[in-house]
């Protein structure tokens, strides 16, 4: 079992071990030095091939100046996890990094099978949660989701048997609005601040530092439509579930090039302003990190992002998106050699400035 969580002593450490000519691409978040890119490990097979693959990529990420790490106990039926666990465990082994180091993130709401374990979903699900009374009639959503506490509870219990863990950095309730289309709005939230509370709970309890919402639809769509969901809305019942020193300081959600709604839309409402969900993030003390920053590759294929540096598309694409006002890093999910290799080059030269930033969105815009 792996002690212990990422520290500001920690992942400081980390950040200046790295090539002193990439000092700029760490944040300072919560006390804790991030580096601006992230890997996540949602794709791929659940098998025993992909798992060497994956460590392969996290381990390479991590040597090269990557300390965040993103899961969920869905990817890869559980399979994610344990490959990250494997990974960080063996570097921790070889004194290459140690714990307090390394910022940890996974996601549970989803429902899920077990990789190792043949049997299909449903015979899973009725043998480990529906005898044992986990989950009872009508818990599971259309979707396939659950965020009941008993399931919740019992999701985070493996996600650290998993990753090998006795606590987790980040715990994202993962695509709750998306994955609930069925509830009424009013119990939805009502089973928000419930989750909070439990959050809450486990972080008394050294299980969880922080925890946040990952998402897909609800923070980056318009008013009326029915996933919309109100940042300030949000930020009040984790007050309510934690007080002022509440643990929610992380969202994640999809940017890119084609998905820019998160920096272009205004749709949110903060001191009687109306902001992009960036802007108030920023405006609520909050870390975002985004997801399919090439759009699991699709990007690549377009000419969607202007000529600038002597980088590849994967470069420029990292680059457009962890330059972004208000976005503490894309989470890049690599695993063959040749892309890892390709993508870590972003390490390697600092963000876009400011000026630079605006002067791409100019021409982008053209």
């Amino acid at each position: 079992m792996i002690t212990g969580y990422a520290t500001p002593e920690g992942t400081k450490k980390f950040a200046e071990r790295q090539n002193q000519d990439s000092h700029e691409n760490y944040k300072n978040v919560h006390n804790l030095t991030l580096s601006n890119v992230g890997i996540g490990t949602y794709l791929g097979n659940p098998d025993t091939e992909t798992d060497y693959i994956v460590q392969d990529a996290i381990k390479k990420s991590i040597l090269g100046g990557i300390n965040v790490i993103d899961s969920a106990i869905n990817y890869r039926a559980q399979k994610a996890e344990r490959s990250v666990g494997n990974t960080i465990s063996q570097l921790i082994d070889n004194d290459d990094i140690s714990r307090e180091e390394i910022f940890v993130s996974t996601k549970n709401g989803y429902v899920t099978n077990d990789g190792d374990i043949k049997e299909d979903l449903m015979q899973y699900v009725m043998r480990e949660y529906g005898k044992t009374g986990i989950v009872k009639e009508g818990d599971i959503s259309p979707g396939y989701h659950c965020m009941t506490l008993p399931y919740l509870n019992d999701q985070l219990e493996r996600s650290l048997k998993n990753l090998g863990m006795d606590c987790v950095d980040l715990m994202y309730l993962h695509n709750s609005v998306e994955g609930q289309t069925h509830l009424p709005r009013e119990q939805f939230l009502k089973n928000l601040k419930d989750v909070f509370e439990f959050y809450e709970k486990k972080r008394k309890e050294g299980k969880i530092r922080f925890y946040g919402m990952a998402t897909w639809e609800c923070f980056r769509t318009t008013p009326e439509n029915p996933l919309f969901l109100q940042l300030a809305e949000v930020m009040d019942l984790a007050v309510q579930a934690g007080g002022k020193e509440h643990g929610f300081r992380f969202i994640q959600l999809p940017f890119n090039l084609m998905l820019d709604q998160a920096y272009m839309t205004k749709n949110h409402n903060v001191g009687g302003k109306t902001v992009s969900v960036l802007e108030a993030a920023q405006e609520f003390n909050l870390g975002v990190f985004t997801s399919v920053p090439i759009m699991q590759g699709k990007l690549l294929a377009t000419n969607a992002i202007p000529e600038f540096g002597n980088f590849s598309a994967s470069v420029r694409l990292l680059q457009f998106v962890r330059s972004t006002p208000g976005i503490t890093a894309p989470l890049i999910g690599h695993k063959l050699e040749s892309h890892v290799k390709e993508n870590m080059d972003v390490m390697k030269i600092p963000p876009l400035s400011e000026l630079e930033f605006n002067d791409l969105v100019k021409r982008m815009v053209k």
